[in-house]
């Protein structure tokens, strides 16, 4: 069964969100063996230089990375895939037994440092999606992309 963790800054606030996020994760679970690490965010201050905001959230989301994982970033310049296509990408990249790590900032985004630090790079959309829609909508794809994989009927 594949691994997958989802790294993400902070909790999510929005209840519908969050009651999205356990449908999912909890049909995921069918598919792979999937693990939710929320980390601690860094207060944004009027002043406080972005790049040392995410230079320390990078910090504590590389903390929580195993040097085999195989990372992968979620921001907008990344690269965007059909349904099918990340289903694609998901199967191969699970053939390595290494665990898929995905990675979502805060309102800020991501440091250069993970995004350097990333394997992949992956867009959901060109859009801007706040951070914690950006959590749901991942979640969705992922399982998605196991129907696809398994040739399963996917609810319309």
């Amino acid at each position: 069964m594949p691994k997958i963790k989802i790294i993400v800054v902070d909790r999510t606030r929005s209840p519908f969100l969050k009651e999205g996020e356990s449908f999912y994760l909890e049909r995921l679970n069918r598919y792979a063996q999937t693990q939710w690490v929320e980390v601690r965010p860094s207060s944004i201050k009027k002043g406080r230089p972005a790049d040392g905001i995410l230079t320390r959230e990078g910090d504590l989301i590389f903390k929580r990375i195993d040097t085999r994982d195989n990372i992968i970033a979620l921001d907008r310049s990344g690269k965007v895939y059909d349904s099918v296509g990340l289903a694609r990408r998901i199967e191969k990249l699970s053939l390595t037994g290494n665990c898929l790590t995905f990675v979502i900032g805060g309102p800020l985004g991501l440091s250069k440092e993970i995004l350097a630090g990333a394997h992949e790079i992956l867009s959901l959309s060109r859009l801007t999606l706040t951070h914690e829609m950006t959590r749901l909508l991942l979640l969705e794809q992922l399982y998605r992309a196991f129907t696809i994989i398994r040739g399963e009927k996917y609810h319309k």
